[in-house]
């Protein structure tokens, strides 16, 4: 990924929130890791695993562990997330939903937006044009909302373990490093700061520019679309997915999208011309005959966006051990 960041003439090593100011000396550890990971010299995928028996929620041992709660969470979600199939439309919804609040954020709105939980907790979020099929998720999550909080699971950080659940949920799907104690809001994200399936690629090089993200880092963060199913830009083709395999974390989506997807496919124009841009053909090109590549290369520019309009992330807990297991893809 840095040789293809290189190429565009961005850097791919942005330190992003907090991290900006803190010397080296004073991060933390989860500082240090996650600063090691945006400026490429550390990993954005876990093995770490929990481990004995779960205390049950709300016991003293329970308690004594930040990460105890988010065990009992994934405990909650991945019967609704995955299937005989593989992931489900709840999986994917978490993922996009995960993408939409963090995704309003940019290096112009200041400590205003990004991942805070809003999209949820501001009503005004989820009644935007862009934000449309996101309804029946962001109801799921108040539930789960409602369920958690007084065990110390706060919005902000249950949309991201969510999104990143969901893509362990899909087999092939990488386990994204996932750090806890974001600081809610409920005041609308800046509107216009959300990528539109028609944008043309200069439009939305610039946007996710201005998210710290290179061309490289758009084009891997866009496969998650191999787990998408569209309900709303084409009406006639309710459901129709992105790639033909749908319910698996994989590199057909590169591999169609370049050739030209199969009848039952719905392609985004922006994954058109994203694929053909000369600053993210590249990327596109390379993931598609390298899945390792991809999974590393989409963790890392996940666990940037998941950040983006963090400004604690020094002060964060890392509660990777309470994702569930992944799968492998079966052929």
């Amino acid at each position: 990924m840095a040789q293809l960041a290189s190429r565009e003439g961005a850097a791919d090593n942005q330190n992003i929130g907090d991290l900006l100011k803190i010397p080296d000396g004073s991060l933390s550890d989860v500082g240090k890791d996650v600063k090691g990971i945006l400026t490429g010299f550390g990993s954005p995928t876990t093995s770490d695993a929990a481990s004995g028996n779960l205390p049950d929620l709300g016991s003293s041992d329970c308690n004594a562990d930040k990460c105890c709660v988010w065990q009992h969470v994934a405990a909650d979600l991945m019967p609704t997330f995955r299937d005989d199939n593989g992931c489900t439309d709840p999986a994917r919804a978490a993922i996009r939903l995960g993408f939409h609040d963090a995704a309003g954020w940019s290096l112009n709105t200041g400590d205003l937006g990004g991942a805070d939980g809003s999209i949820v907790l501001a009503p005004e979020e989820i009644g935007r044009p862009l934000n449309k099929g996101l309804e029946e998720i962001v109801s799921q999550m108040k539930t789960w909302f409602d369920k958690y909080k007084d065990h110390g699971a706060g919005m902000a950080d249950l949309i991201q373990f969510a999104a990143n659940t969901a893509t362990v949920a899909c087999p092939g799907g990488p386990r994204i490093k996932t750090f806890v104690g974001r600081k809610d809001s409920s005041v609308a994200a800046p509107d216009g700061l959300l990528p539109d399936p028609k944008d043309p690629a200069d439009k939305l090089i610039e946007l996710f520019g201005n998210k710290t993200i290179t061309a490289p880092g758009l084009a891997a963060l866009v496969g998650a679309h191999t787990a998408s199913r569209q309900r709303f830009f084409d009406t006639s083709r309710v459901n129709a997915p992105q790639d033909t395999t749908p319910n698996v974390w994989d590199v057909d989506f590169y591999r169609q999208t370049l050739a030209g997807a199969p009848a039952e496919v719905v392609t985004f124009p922006s994954d058109t011309v994203l694929s053909k841009d000369p600053r993210s053909a590249p990327a596109f090109q390379a993931f598609a005959n390298n899945a390792p590549l991809w999974g590393g290369a989409y963790a890392k520019q996940y666990l940037r966006l998941s950040l983006l309009g963090v400004f604690n992330i020094n002060d964060l807990t890392d509660c990777s051990k309470a994702l569930p297991a992944g799968t492998g893809v079966k052929r």
